[in-house]
């Protein structure tokens, strides 16, 4: 954990939006452009893919990105590599800390089996994303893939297994990230209520980029 804050100015970024609470959003970065995801009340996982802009088909790996670095959580330093073994991002400031790559995204099938049959229907993030990506254009359901949950506290046990904890964010905590190519920033504010990743009650999010 390695927590390191930025010099960045809120009123000198050349984009800022807020992200309703449960809601997908999709937006792209430039080269060199650093992108702030802030966490605006504390407790909200914001479920993250990455794509590149000029190649959609060349996307974010978990499997790469976990390999390259030797550790299971992201946190200032991490480098986020693409499919094709490209670095896509690095993580260049984080006042949280710890960043789960291995809980997925919620979807009607896993709302149904952790959960109950009267839950499949629950908005999810695996929804959102599809949402975003067919209003795009540019990405489809196959280029939906295992993603980046930020700020969300997914511990692995002794055994080897996973658990959705409380969260570790805080109102104002964030993570920065610079990319090294254009990319495309999908996300799903995570809509999810029947687990602690939200402090079951979900809230807004705040998308800031920097030239």
């Amino acid at each position: 954990m390695t927590l390191i804050s930025s010099d960045k100015h809120p009123e000198a970024a050349v984009y800022r939006a807020t992200i309703a609470a449960g809601e997908p959003f999709l937006c792209e970065v430039k080269a060199g452009q650093t992108l702030r995801l802030l966490d605006l009340e504390g407790n909200q996982a914001v479920d993250t893919l990455f794509y590149s802009a000029r190649n959609p088909r060349e996307r974010y790996d978990v499997q790469r990105t976990l390999r390259k670095q030797n550790r299971v959580y992201l946190t200032t330093g991490s480098v986020l590599y693409s499919n094709l073994g490209q670095p896509m991002l690095t993580i260049s400031a984080d006042t949280c800390g710890r960043h789960d790559t291995l809980g997925g995204a919620c979807a009607q099938e896993s709302n149904t089996v952790r959960y109950a049959l009267d839950k499949r229907y629950m908005h999810s993030c695996r929804d959102n994303f599809l949402r975003a990506s067919l209003h795009d254009g540019r990405l489809n359901k196959a280029d939906i893939s295992a993603n980046i949950n930020f700020f969300m506290n997914v511990p692995v046990t002794p055994e080897g297994g996973l658990t959705f904890e409380d969260g570790i964010s805080a109102a104002g905590k964030y993570v920065e990230l610079k990319a090294h190519m254009d990319v495309i920033v999908l996300i799903s504010n995570c809509p999810q209520l029947n687990n602690p990743c939200n402090g079951y009650n979900p809230t807004p999010a705040e998308v800031l980029v920097w030239d």
